[in-house]
């Protein structure tokens, strides 16, 4: 949906000749023009009505590539949380401090995924990269982006102990001088007015 309606068959043709997918090679699912796998975090963050939704030809592609890249940068920067798969721990981290939330257990970092035990050829890869090169692009602003926000709550969070630390101390500093005189000694707060009253007669 984009506007309010779904794209038309001229717009978004099919890639496969069955119900899906299934049955199709490699080659085939990165031949396809109109695979909306390609880029697919760009288009799902961008607003897609600054293009003229999946009417590719309202714009030049660069342009319109552009145009997506910067929208989904925007609604990305405009969020108050992300998270990053690669970076669990700092995610909970964020979440938590973000919301004033705690989980029960701490998140757990996997590094291994199905795709990392698929072998493919120098060349694949490339092509790859080449039809996600927006959301390459995307991702790297969103890591960055990500460690800035972690690293500044991270400073703040340190400056907020800090603080409490130093509030504590003076706490304790100015209890211990109050207890130094002893019971019975501490001196009344007109003590000083009726002194100085006295002494002027």
């Amino acid at each position: 949906m984009c506007d309010g309606r779904t794209p038309t068959p001229d717009e978004l043709p099919v890639c496969y000749d069955g119900a899906d997918w299934s049955g199709c090679t490699l080659q085939q699912f990165m031949e396809c023009p109109y695979n909306l796998a390609n880029n697919r975090q760009v288009r799902m963050l961008a607003d897609l009505s600054l293009v003229g939704c999946y009417n590719a030809s309202t714009l030049p592609e660069k342009q319109r590539a552009r145009l997506l890249l910067e929208s989904a940068k925007k609604n990305l920067r405009d969020m108050a949380f992300f998270g990053l798969t690669e970076f669990q721990r700092k995610t909970q981290y964020l979440f938590e401090r973000t919301f004033r939330l705690r989980f029960i257990r701490p998140f757990v970092q996997y590094n291994s995924t199905r795709a990392a035990g698929v072998d493919l050829n120098e060349s694949n890869v490339r092509r790859i990269e080449e039809l996600n090169e927006l959301d390459m692009q995307l991702y790297d602003y969103a890591k960055d982006l990500f460690l800035q926000r972690y690293q500044y709550t991270h400073m703040l969070e340190r400056r907020e102990q800090r603080m409490m630390l130093r509030n504590r101390g003076s706490f304790h500093s100015l209890a211990r001088e109050e207890g130094a005189g002893g019971e019975g000694t501490a001196r009344l707060p007109t003590e000083d007015y009726m002194n100085q009253i006295v002494s002027g007669w």
